[in-house]
C-alpha cells in the first residue's frame, strides 16, 4: 500500500516496521520536552499522513513506553481520520505521565506506534425491536 507522508523534521527517520512480523510502525517525538508528574502533554510526532481510502490510522502507545518511561497516551488510542492530512495536520501524541516525577522526553524517541486498519462506514437502519437474545450487561462474559 502506497501512503503519502510528509516529515516536518527530515533529519528524523521515516516511520519504520522494526521486524518482518511487525504490524505497527513507530512514531518519533519531534522535540525535547518535559511531561510533568501526574500530568499530560501534547507532543508533535513529526509526520503528516494521508491515510488511504478504506483505512483509518490508529495511534497507540508502544508497549514499552509505560514500563520504561512511565508514559501512556492519555486517550489510550488515537483515531486519525482520512481527511486529517493538510499541511498543518501533524500527528501529535497526548502523553500522560503515570509517575510522581517529571519525565524527560528526547527528540527522536519512539513512544507511540501507528497501524492502518481497514474500515467501512455504516448505513443505519433504525428498528423498534432487536430480535437477538440479550447477552448481559457490561463485563458479563467473564
Amino acid at each position: 500500500m502506497k501512503v503519502k507522508i510528509k516529515r516536518i523534521d527530515k533529519s528524523l527517520p521515516m516511520p519504520e516496521y522494526h521486524t518482518d512480523g511487525s504490524v505497527a510502525f513507530d512514531l518519533y517525538i519531534r522535540e525535547d520536552a518535559i511531561v510533568p508528574a501526574d500530568s499530560f502533554r501534547l507532543l508533535p510526532a513529526n509526520f503528516i499522513v494521508e491515510t488511504p481510502p478504506g483505512y483509518m490510522l490508529m495511534v497507540t502507545t508502544r508497549s514499552s513506553s509505560a514500563k520504561k518511561k512511565g508514559l501512556n497516551m492519555r486517550n489510550s488510542v488515537g483515531i486519525v481520520d482520512q481527511d486529517y492530512c493538510g499541511n498543518d495536520d501533524e500527528l501529535h501524541l497526548m502523553l500522560q505521565n503515570l509517575t510522581d516525577k517529571d519525565i524527560e522526553v528526547k527528540r527522536g524517541e519512539r513512544l507511540a506506534q501507528g497501524i492502518f486498519v481497514r474500515i467501512d462506514t455504516a448505513e443505519w437502519k433504525e428498528v423498534d425491536d432487536m430480535q437477538n437474545k440479550n447477552r448481559g450487561g457490561f463485563g458479563s462474559t467473564g
